[in-house]
């Protein structure tokens, strides 16, 4: 049984990643940022252990990790947002990407600093930074500028984690849920949540040090940076 921290668990993906682990006897902590986001957490996942932050948050961040004693053996940083309706190269919301930069981008950075102590007390340590193939820079297309760039940078990020965990043996990689049916992802998207998630966690237990810096989807194949 290994022990999962679920950031952003509240609905969607990381809901469904903390249904599923719990149902399946692994041992859980998961994050919500509200009231609301806890009661849904315990209905979904009602053996798991809960914390309650924002990812914009350094000190509730830090306070949080503070709460748990034991070794992490898989991270997955989960908590995002879409970010405002402005967002082209011609019309931005500056504002409001300045909030999404720090969500998306800085906000799994926040949490993998607080937690990694916990990370690296495990036998086989995994961080999971869930990103979108939409930060792939070879990829085009204009729409949703300030999500594509949240993206990006988590993806520079995820490869920077690597470059300086690879010593301490911490494997850390970008995974891409797809598009899936979820309040973010819309009614139109072609993928189940159930069947996303089932993949990443797939993805995620098979992960070797051997993958650590690699950009990956939910069926554990290849995307380009």
């Amino acid at each position: 049984m290994s022990h999962w921290l679920i950031v952003g668990a509240s609905r969607g993906i990381g809901l469904e990643t903390a249904r599923q682990l719990s149902a399946r006897g692994e041992r859980v902590t998961a994050s919500v940022r509200s009231a609301a986001g806890l009661a849904a957490l315990k209905a979904a996942a009602p053996d798991a252990a809960t914390l309650q932050f924002d990812v914009r948050d350094a000190a509730a961040i830090s306070a949080a990790a503070g709460q748990v004693c034991d070794p992490i053996d898989v991270l997955i940083a989960n908590a995002g947002a879409y970010g405002p309706q402005r967002q082209s190269s011609t019309d931005m919301d500056f504002e409001g990407a300045l909030d999404l930069l720090s969500v998306n981008t800085l906000g799994p950075l926040r949490v993998v600093q607080a937690f990694l102590p916990l990370v690296k007390r495990s036998a086989r340590p995994r961080i999971v930074l869930m990103t979108s193939r939409l930060g792939s820079m070879s990829l085009g297309g204009t729409v949703n500028v300030a999500y594509r760039v949240s993206k990006a940078g988590l993806n520079k990020i995820a490869q920077c984690l690597a470059d300086d965990l690879k010593a301490e043996g911490v494997v850390v990689v970008a995974l891409s849920p797809g598009r899936v049916r979820t309040d973010m992802g819309g009614p139109d998207a072609p993928l189940d949540v159930r069947d996303s998630v089932a993949g990443v966690i797939q993805v995620a237990e098979s992960l070797t040090f051997a993958d650590t810096r690699r950009y990956l989807d939910y069926r554990g194949e290849e995307i380009p940076w």
